[in-house]
């Protein structure tokens, strides 16, 4: 996995930078502002972008509309130490592919960047639950992939299309847990949650994380209601 870093702040792009490669994760470039950024996507070709959002002159919401606009296949993953809902939702609708605070730790971040090279776009605890009540209250800013219907009928379902362990695993994960506590819960690794995951989303012909927490909230398979 190659990574490229976006943080204004030198002292974190070093810092993250070590980290990753302590853990054989080959840092590919460093970018402390949008518009290099940009360049050294084109450049390198990275395999993941962590993007900070607070920069000056571009900040990491824009530089990840205009990267997904040129390089629609790049995995764009937030970092930052905002927790305003605003910059959640909006990071979602430009592209991003998760969503990671910065006070997570080590073992948190690997865990997140493990997801991403298994094809399970990562969130920080409880920020899919927000995401869930967002797209409850006003619809996903893109429309969920809806299952496809089977031979037999126009639309199955649902126990037809997860096995009672897979819609488990998904209420667990939509009411906001990580993949570590619903793995504790159900005493299972978290490599095992993760396969369950991957399964949902082939299942139910879903792109992302956020369209299969939408498909869960549709279903009814959550706790968490939208805000009045």
């Amino acid at each position: 996995m190659k990574v490229l870093l976006v943080d204004d702040n030198r002292l974190m792009l070093e810092g993250l930078q070590n980290l990753l490669e302590a853990h054989d994760i080959e840092v590919a470039g460093l970018a402390s502002d949008g518009r290099q950024a940009i360049d050294l996507a084109r450049k390198l070709e990275p395999d993941v972008i962590l993007m900070d959002i607070r920069m000056p002159g571009c900040d990491g919401l824009k530089v990840t509309r205009l990267i997904k606009a040129e390089m629609p296949e790049a995995k764009i993953i937030i970092l930052t130490t905002s927790t305003e809902d605003d910059d959640l939702f909006e990071a979602i609708k430009s592209g991003a592919s998760g969503y990671l605070i910065k006070s997570m730790d080590t073992e948190e971040l690997i865990e997140a960047l493990d997801q991403v090279r298994q094809g399970t776009p990562p969130f920080s605890p409880g920020l899919a639950a927000k995401l869930l009540n967002e797209f409850a209250r006003t619809g996903h800013p893109q429309q969920p992939v809806s299952p496809r219907p089977s031979a037999e009928t126009e639309k199955p379902a649902s126990g037809d299309i997860l096995n009672s362990r897979q819609i488990e695993v998904l209420q667990m994960v939509a009411d906001g847990l990580s993949y570590k506590e619903v793995g504790t819960k159900l005493h299972l690794s978290p490599r095992t949650i993760k396969y369950h995951m991957a399964e949902i989303m082939n299942r139910l012909h879903l792109e992302n994380r956020a369209q299969v927490l939408a498909y869960a909230g549709q279903m009814g398979w959550t706790s968490h209601k939208p805000n009045n």
